[in-house]
């Protein structure tokens, strides 16, 4: 198990080796596994990529965010000029076709609002909006209406886990309740968790996904 002081340094060295993140402006804290980013960041997108990076060291059990978005002068915009930009995002987007997706900015934050049928869908568009100019945070309220509902939905979760290698899925418990998902036990890091939580997502039918698994 790793002491405060390496998993703090860990985390320093992944941001520096991201090359989207300005590692020089983010502090690192780390306390029994949780890891706290602190400093500010020229763009959201580089908040999103800086939380990224330290999600994949081992050893991260949780993560407090208080970076700061400080904007540049010429990554300025008004919140109409974004709302043009994420709304020709969505249209133009082959995988939201037809879907009820709506957006409000208010001083560079973006809010969606709406219904899509898959989670890839919700997490593909927050991604996408992120790296827009002048964006200063994002609210991803989208709803997943499931187009497809499966009695084997927890068989098909672990078939996706075995597929994937992982190596702890023995010790991952899964239960379904109508279209939600419950997923806890142990994994023996946030990469494997991350996948475990992405197969349950993946899994048709899936309209909500509840995960307590611990980080070990």
């Amino acid at each position: 198990m790793k002491t405060d002081i390496q998993l703090q340094q860990d985390v320093l060295d992944e941001l520096k080796w991201e090359p989207s993140v300005n590692a020089a402006s983010i502090g690192v804290e780390a306390k029994q596994g949780i890891v706290t980013l602190n400093g500010h960041v020229d763009t959201f997108s580089e908040k999103w990529c800086a939380e990224s990076a330290a999600q994949r060291v081992l050893g991260v059990k949780a993560l407090a965010i208080e970076i700061e978005v400080k904007l540049l002068t010429d990554g300025q915009r008004t919140d109409a000029d974004i709302a043009r930009s994420a709304n020709n995002i969505v249209t133009w987007s082959n995988y939201l076709k037809n879907q009820p997706v709506h957006i409000m900015v208010e001083k560079g934050w973006i809010t969606i609002t709406g219904n899509v049928a898959w989670a890839f869908q919700k997490s593909s568009l927050g991604l996408a909006l992120s790296h827009l100019i002048g964006v200063t945070g994002i609210s991803n309220q989208l709803s997943i209406a499931p187009i497809l509902k499966r009695d084997a939905v927890k068989t098909d979760i672990e078939c996706a886990l075995k597929r994937r290698a992982i190596d702890s899925v023995k010790d991952v418990l899964i239960s379904v309740q109508g279209t939600e998902v419950t997923l806890s036990g142990h994994v023996h890091s946030w990469a494997e968790r991350d996948l475990v939580n992405h197969s349950a997502w993946n899994t048709s039918g899936v309209k909500s996904v509840v995960n307590h698994i611990a980080i070990s």
